[in-house]
């Protein structure tokens, strides 16, 4: 045979393999990105599912408030033994779950917490949690949701490689972020401030892609809505930037408390408490309801559900809540995430913020109250989580302001610095090793465990 026939018979050989592995390869983007708009899809749909929830248990107190003395322990206990008996995994927040999920090799584990099976429980039980009058959110429960969905994803196209299919979890969770609250460029941030606590060049194309189709989703089936509301408030440089200081330091010391009491609450009760917590966790669950029911009433119902109706209130100026509010709130959030049901601290947090924006506000006549009001959200959700960066840019989308960036990037850090000295263990990271420890004490985490590093940061 010639060579310039054998010449030519290779050369279309490798064209064809050429073109086999292009539409492989196109065949893989567009499943991934399938997998990226149902994320979006599924966010809308469980936000819609918790309104509802939410509805429902505010014709319940408008019909008679003290019918929460039952409906709360009820509820509570409901979702407790409903988690323990077939969902386990479901419980909590969902971002722990999701962190941890990113640290292991061994995916018989990571199959179970990060399955459909518990993505769907998460939302059901996540939403019974609102309707029984729960101080939890959705959004924390959407990045686990998230995670589960691209992760199923990755399963499905037979990715077994470690660092693929953690780079999908990571996307997952971003997008359910950017999808739960219509901030993209927040959901990016999470994903690599809280998720993966870096930004790994070979992973960042899947997140963005996954952020933006999640997103984008999201507007195209509610619009392009902003969660908070605009705001037109500035902090401009001078006197005013006394309340960067007040909302840091006031911030930093409660959400580092916050932050410290939950982390202690998650390794055990002491004493005769954690022995019956450990003997009757339905019992302890329905104790909970019923405390979270006498905050409820002596609250008059506004400490119930995400706080998400109060926080815009207090951000738009047209609702004023007593000094009060914030403390039974963060009181409430305790007692919810003392109970072990499924749901999240974003949505609350962010709302006992604002409560305490709004308190300190009174106290600085220099300064716009609506600016006061948004430095101490930032300022709490960031001692919170530790995490500044992703809370400056969560407040500054969901409120469509970028005239205060630099006051909350200031507030948000001084906030974290003084969390850190309160708290040295972030709080995610922290039930993250909780989480690894109880739910895969024998299996073989990744090249890149969780360290002192990522939980100390």
């Amino acid at each position: 045979m010639p060579a310039s026939v054998t010449a030519a018979s290779a050369q279309l050989r490798h064209i064809r393999e050429q073109a086999k592995a292009g539409t492989v390869n196109w065949r893989r983007k567009l499943i991934y990105w399938s997998g990226a708009i149902a994320v979006g899809i599924v966010a809308v749909s469980f936000a819609a599912l918790a309104d509802k929830a939410a509805a429902l248990r505010n014709h319940i107190v408008a019909f008679s408030p003290w019918l929460m003395l039952v409906v709360t322990p009820g509820g509570l206990a409901l979702s407790t033994w409903i988690t323990r008996k077939w969902f386990k995994g479901a419980q909590g927040s969902g971002i722990p779950q999701a962190i941890a999920c990113m640290h292991l090799h061994d995916f018989r584990v990571v199959d179970k917490v990060l399955s459909l099976k518990i993505a769907i429980a998460k939302i059901f039980l996540t939403s019974l949690g609102l309707l029984c009058g729960a101080s939890i959110g959705r959004e924390g429960p959407t990045v686990q949701v998230g995670a589960s969905i691209m992760h199923t994803v990755g399963r499905f196209m037979g990715v077994n490689d470690p660092v693929r299919q953690h780079a999908l979890i990571k996307a997952g969770g971003a997008a359910g972020v950017a999808a739960a609250f219509n901030t993209p460029l927040a959901g990016i941030v999470f994903g690599i401030e809280e998720l993966a606590h870096s930004y790994e060049q070979r992973t960042s194309g899947t997140m963005l892609t996954c952020v933006v189709l999640a997103g984008v989703t999201a507007i195209a089936l509610v619009g392009n809505y902003t969660y908070f509301g605009h705001t037109d408030s500035v902090v401009p440089v001078g006197v005013s930037w006394l309340a960067v200081l007040a909302c840091g330091i006031v911030g930093g010391i409660s959400g580092g408390l916050f932050s410290a009491l939950l982390i202690r609450i998650s390794r055990g009760l002491p004493g005769r408490i954690g022995s019956f917590v450990a003997k009757y966790p339905i019992s302890f669950a329905a104790l909970c309801g019923l405390v979270l029911a006498v905050i409820g009433l002596v609250s008059g119902g506004m400490t119930y559900g995400t706080g998400y109706l109060q926080a815009r209130g207090i951000i738009m100026g047209s609702d004023h809540y007593p000094a009060s509010y914030f403390v039974l709130k963060c009181l409430a959030t305790i007692v919810s995430y003392c109970s072990g049901i499924p749901g999240g601290l974003f949505a609350p947090s962010l709302s006992v913020g604002a409560g305490m924006g709004g308190w300190v506000a009174q106290f600085l006549p220099h300064t716009t109250p609506g600016a006061v009001v948004l430095l101490g959200t930032v300022a709490y959700f960031a001692a919170v989580t530790q995490s500044p960066l992703t809370a400056t840019v969560i407040v500054m989308e969901m409120c469509d302001n970028q005239q205060v960036t630099l006051a909350l990037l200031a507030s948000a850090f001084l906030a974290f610095g003084v969390s850190r000295a309160i708290c040295s263990h972030a709080l995610y990271g922290a039930l993250a090793v909780k989480f690894l420890r109880s739910a895969a004490p024998k299996s073989r985490p990744s090249s890149r465990p969780i360290t002192a590093t990522d939980t100390a940061r």
